[in-house]
């Protein structure tokens, strides 16, 4: 990552205990020179990310732009699913007892945004926050096929897969065609393709415009899997996922 960059975020950081702070304050906070705090400085005001507040020529200070605050609203809204699935997801999880997690895109790249554990003894973990490719696991792939394709085909042009398990798809033309039954179906499987000894499932958590937020799915230990509980699995997800997206406004 730019050092530069690096060094904006940090002097934005120093407003965590005061809402204005002069040019000097800036200085003795961060620790960096003098120049190259005034100079990050007028990049941070002419994105709009600082404000200069002049009172006068010998009081002149900064805070944090409104930029800020739509960059943070951008960001909550993104993630006011977690607080809407929260209630189902649990409801899920105390019904089936098996561990409940939801994905979301960022980059080119899940991430577990929410998990439930199962009480199971043998039983995978998952942290909030783990990072996946997206052509491993139910969940990312389901995120992968949600795609638009214009922005399927970019990613997959710049895609270097490398085996995750014994079982990970290793190939582009195997992953399309994965895609493609994920979307005829309308759902992901995972069979030992992310995690080792785990069979996943996974539908999408939808908004009013039919944009796929998340992926909302269900892992459990291949030596419980069978074909009878895949069904009643599949079943009891579908229902929890169409809800969560009736919630967001998703009618289709």
């Amino acid at each position: 990552m730019s050092q530069s960059l690096l060094k904006a975020v940090g002097l934005l950081d120093c407003f965590h205990s005061k809402s204005e702070l002069s040019l000097i304050e800036l200085v003795e906070m961060s620790q960096l020179p003098k120049t190259t705090v005034f100079r990050l400085v007028l990049s941070l005001e002419e994105a709009g990310l600082l404000v200069r507040v002049k009172r006068s020529s010998h009081d002149v200070k900064y805070r944090m732009g409104l930029k800020l605050l739509e960059l943070g609203n951008r960001v909550s809204e993104q993630l006011e699913y977690r607080k809407i699935a929260l209630p189902y997801m649990k409801q899920l999880n105390e019904k089936l007892n098996e561990l409940i997690h939801m994905v979301a895109i960022e980059g080119n790249e899940a991430v577990y945004v929410e998990k439930l554990d199962s009480s199971k003894p043998v039983r995978l973990v998952i942290k909030v926050g783990k990072r996946s490719p997206l052509y491993a696991g139910s969940g990312p792939k389901m995120l992968l096929a949600s795609m638009d394709d214009a922005v399927l085909n970019n990613y997959l042009e710049q895609l270097e897969i490398q085996a995750i398990t014994e079982n990970t798809i290793t190939s582009k033309e195997a992953l399309l065609e994965e895609i493609a039954k994920i979307r005829e179906r309308g759902y992901s499987v995972s069979k030992a393709e992310h995690f080792k000894d785990t069979v996943g499932f996974s539908f999408p958590i939808k908004n009013y415009n039919g944009t796929t937020l998340a992926a909302l799915g269900i892992s459990i230990p291949i030596t419980d899997y069978s074909k009878d509980k895949e069904e009643v699995i599949i079943e009891e997800i579908r229902k929890t996922a169409q809800h969560i997206s009736t919630l967001l406004g998703y009618s289709g």
